[in-house]
């Protein structure tokens, strides 16, 4: 197994979880001097330092000094949610009238005479906007305001000021000979995982197929050299389905910058994680998806797993977004995240769950020294159902590379106890070619399939009686295990 192929992230911070206020840690690391510039290794200093303590970071426990030191080392950019809510439904003129106010009283802070000089993106069904700060008091103007619920500096990468190398985050665009004890050969010539067989979903298909039901991934795009994802997505047993391709990511270092690059992959983690949902149950000894008979949208949101740069955060929001708009989607899969939260992205997640969507979420790989770490973002939203990958030794047998921690909710057996090179097989980025991909990313997409399947059997269903069942067909149900949730899903039990 390739490490970068399992790698949503790489962490370099050795965690704790006890508890303590985030305010109160970072008075001590903050430097008490009012308007001195911080250094980024003294900014990285305080949020580690806040993870350490409570497991998590948040810029509101900052104080303006830290954030406006992170705002000027981020390119100047501060996004600022506003209102009472996280999100605008249809035409809300109010908090439209607020966010025009509050552009104002920026422009008026920051000296400039010209909305457009310094207004950078205002969404349109968001409660935020991103604009260029340059000065601490306009940061102290906006915090003390009730009408703001958050600022943060989005510019501002973490990765970039730390020693260690973050790898490529995912990405791997090569290929593996599977062994053959990690598949078998199924009508009309097609790759089933060792996985699936863990999970009963061959047996599931039996009943169903995903068919009517569309799933939605947010990662790194499709590959265009994929035919399985593409021209040949119904193939063999796999007809009258749909695969949609779009992107939001903007590549470009340059936050100015807002023309997209296309849907295509050019990571291979995003073709993984949609060939495991969907891919077609073939006739070219490739290796089927879980829910083969589903609709597909894939949204190419960033450019890797790490969201840490100001158009990955918009890109993933802005996906997340679009797939809440639409009323076709049921379920959205994303295998990406965060160690800390992203307010813009949180209020997309809030967003796309007030439209009912069924969400499933990584809930974090690193490497083996790190895996006690807690679920990341935006997993560990209430949301999200977060997920996590296991060996075949045993129920609570962490993967050697997942996270665990009281906020996930569902285990996918996805690593061979005694060969943890042997994970789940899916198709390659290239075409006829496969792939060993694991961790909690290749958990999460299953469980987005096993969903679709069920969701398929009962259509006229909600998400939350969806969820339902699931929880009920989970190996620890009526109990919920403190580290690893509801366990592993039965997918046969889940639909009949």
């Amino acid at each position: 197994m390739k490490l970068l192929k399992i790698l949503p992230f790489i962490l370099i911070l050795l965690f704790s979880t006890c508890k303590k206020d985030d305010s109160e840690i970072l008075k001590t690391v903050t430097n008490e001097t009012s308007f001195e510039l911080l250094t980024p290794q003294e900014i990285n200093t305080a949020i580690k330092k806040s993870i350490e303590k409570t497991g998590d970071f948040n810029w509101k426990n900052a104080d303006d000094n830290m954030l406006w030191s992170a705002v000027i080392h981020g390119d100047s950019i501060l996004t600022v949610g506003f209102g009472s809510k996280e999100f605008i439904e249809g035409t809300d003129k109010l908090n439209s009238d607020l966010r025009k106010s509050l552009i104002d009283e920026i422009i008026l802070s920051e000296g400039n005479a010209e909305k457009t000089n310094i207004v950078i993106h205002q969404d349109e069904f968001l409660t935020y906007f991103d604009i260029k700060v340059s000065k601490i008091e306009t940061i102290a103007l906006l915090r003390s305001n009730p009408n703001v619920r958050y600022a943060e500096p989005s510019g501002y990468r973490f990765f970039d000021y730390e020693a260690t190398e973050k790898s490529d985050s995912g990405c791997d665009t090569g290929s593996d000979v599977i062994n053959t004890a990690d598949y078998r050969l199924i009508a009309p010539n097609c790759y089933v995982s060792w996985v699936y067989d863990k999970h009963n979903i061959p047996s599931a298909w039996n009943i169903s197929t995903g068919r009517g039901i569309t799933v939605g991934v947010v990662d790194t795009g499709i590959s265009p050299y994929q035919s399985l994802l593409n021209a040949s997505f119904n193939d063999g047993y796999s007809t009258g389905r749909t695969v949609q391709k779009y992107g939001t990511y903007t590549e470009s270092i340059w936050y100015w910058v807002t023309t997209t690059d296309g849907p295509d992959d050019k990571c291979s983690h995003g073709t993984s994680m949609s060939s495991n949902v969907a891919s077609p149950r073939n006739d070219n000894y490739m290796p089927v998806g879980v829910a083969y008979n589903c609709n597909l949208i894939s949204y190419r949101g960033t450019s890797d797993v790490l969201l840490d740069d100001y158009h990955e955060q918009r890109g993933v929001a802005d996906a997340i977004t679009a797939l809440a708009n639409r009323s076709d989607l049921k379920i959205i899969s994303m295998s990406v995240g965060y160690i800390f939260t992203i307010s813009k992205i949180s209020d997309a997640v809030k967003y796309a769950y007030s439209k009912g969507k069924l969400i499933f979420a990584a809930g974090g790989t690193s490497t083996s020294f790190t895996n006690f770490v807690g679920v990341i973002f935006p997993a560990s939203m209430a949301e999200c159902n977060a997920v996590t990958g296991v060996t075949d030794g045993g129920s609570t047998d962490a993967c050697d590379v997942c996270h665990w921690g009281s906020q996930i909710d569902f285990t996918v057996v996805m690593q061979r106890y005694y060969d943890g090179n042997r994970t789940s097989p899916t198709t390659g980025f290239y075409e006829n070619s496969k792939q060993y991909v694991g961790g909690s990313s290749i958990a999460t997409s299953t469980m987005a399939g096993i969903a679709a399947l069920v969701w398929a059997k009962y259509p006229t269903w909600t998400r939350d009686q969806v969820l339902t069942k699931l929880i009920q067909s989970s190996e620890f149900y009526p109990y919920k295990n403190a580290d690893f949730g509801y366990g592993s899903v039965d997918a046969y039990k889940a639909v009949l």
